[in-house]
């Protein structure tokens, strides 16, 4: 529903309120306090009164705590029994009436009540001089006519400005209202953005991480199956391996639901890490791996997404490469941590390649502002080079 302006706020701003004062002093009080500085006693002392208690209710106005419909009302009607008596005591006081037109449309919450009130002032200003000149007397006088042509410009002139006022207040609701409508909207949005990023952070994860896992314990039962009979010592390892990779893909598990800190990475190096991963990939599939892993210093994060490239390059190879060899080289630039990968497989058209895994290293990446830069060719082997700037001196 909305919300009725209160009074004293619909057509004017606090400076506008002042200059309006200073003009209604200047224009309307001092006028007939300079008039009457010369008459005799009986004029002077009840005008110079009647000012002080007309200036006294005004100041009022913005003094006294309560409700502004009951601040303001009051000084309206004193304002028109003042006037009136004011056109009785004094000749010329259509002046005071028009330079307070304003009051009433400012102190006022509608345009009813203002005409009201203000006829009536006119109607107190016209009774006051027929009084002081007689019922025997000419009506139609100056003051009678400066009134009434005041009144009614005062009414034109106050439609038409709370006219606009109430315009531009109802552009301001809207304007208010379409904000307010496009941030729910931007909220919305944010919120559906964040939803699909965190699914889509869950998805990478699980494919790094759950989905290899159990890659490797496929591969490996298989492996084991068929050397039960031939190999028992090294199906026993196979079988070792499977419950190792089901322990890791266990914890795996509760940290994506939350059960376990973040991270799922032991703590270490990352040529620890990295050589750990290694050994249990030529352990798993029998393929040599040659690796430069020198003690290069960088935080838990770059260590997890150079962790997470390496098993995702290694399962490819796995599945895809036929390779009987890979090399794996981690260098620290000035830059930042390179991680190179390359295999001796058959390859594959980089460019018809639009696989989940690397599309996942390359997002990786990129959230660390790093790149992802992958080169092959069918017959030639792979080489995937994992590049992450570095941010920090030391290792966390």
């Amino acid at each position: 529903m909305k919300q009725r302006p209160q009074p004293g706020t619909e057509l004017t701003v606090p400076s506008l309120h002042r200059w309006n004062a200073v003009l209604w002093v200047l224009l309307g009080v001092v006028p007939p306090a300079l008039a009457v500085a010369d008459a005799p006693g009986a004029t002077r002392f009840p005008v110079l009164a009647l000012l002080a208690v007309l200036a006294l209710s005004y100041g009022a106005v913005g003094l006294f705590p309560g409700s502004p419909v009951l601040r303001h009302r009051p000084y309206l009607y004193v304002l028109v029994v003042g006037l009136g008596a004011m056109s009785y005591l004094l000749d010329g006081s259509a002046a005071l009436f028009v330079v307070t037109l304003p009051h009433f449309w400012i102190y006022t919450a509608s345009a009813r009540a203002a005409i009201a009130l203000s006829g009536l002032a006119a109607a107190g200003v016209v009774a006051g001089n027929v009084v002081r000149q007689g019922w025997d007397g000419e009506f139609f006088t100056g003051n009678v006519i400066f009134t009434l042509i005041g009144y009614a410009a005062g009414v034109l002139i106050g439609l038409v400005v709370r006219h606009i006022s109430e315009d531009a207040d109802e552009r301001a609701r809207r304007l208010r209202a379409e904000l307010e409508d496009a941030r729910l909207r931007l909220v919305e949005a944010h919120q559906r953005q964040g939803a699909a990023d965190e699914r889509e952070r869950l998805a990478r994860e699980i494919h790094d991480t759950l989905a290899q896992g159990f890659a490797s314990i496929v591969v490996l039962a298989e492996a084991a199956r068929s050397g039960l009979e031939d190999d028992p010592g090294r199906a026993a390892r196979q079988l070792l391996a499977i419950e190792n990779t089901a322990r890791e893909n266990l914890a795996e598990a509760r940290v994506l639901v939350g059960a376990a800190p973040r991270g799922g990475v032991a703590a270490g190096s990352v040529a620890d890490t990295l050589r750990r991963t290694l050994d249990r990939f030529t352990e798993d599939t029998g393929i040599g791996v040659t690796a430069h892993l020198p003690d290069v210093a960088c935080d838990q994060q770059t260590r997890i997404a150079l962790l997470r490239c390496t098993q995702e390059s290694l399962a490819n190879v796995r599945k895809h490469a036929g390779a009987s060899a890979v090399e794996v080289v981690l260098t620290a630039q000035a830059y930042g941590v390179e991680l190179e990968i390359t295999d001796d497989g058959r390859g594959f058209v980089a460019e018809d390649s639009h696989g989940f895994g690397l599309h996942g290293m390359r997002e990786r990446l990129a959230e660390l502002g790093g790149d992802l830069t992958v080169t092959s060719s069918v017959g030639d082997g792979t080489r995937v080079l994992a590049m992450v700037p570095t941010t920090t001196d030391g290792q966390d």
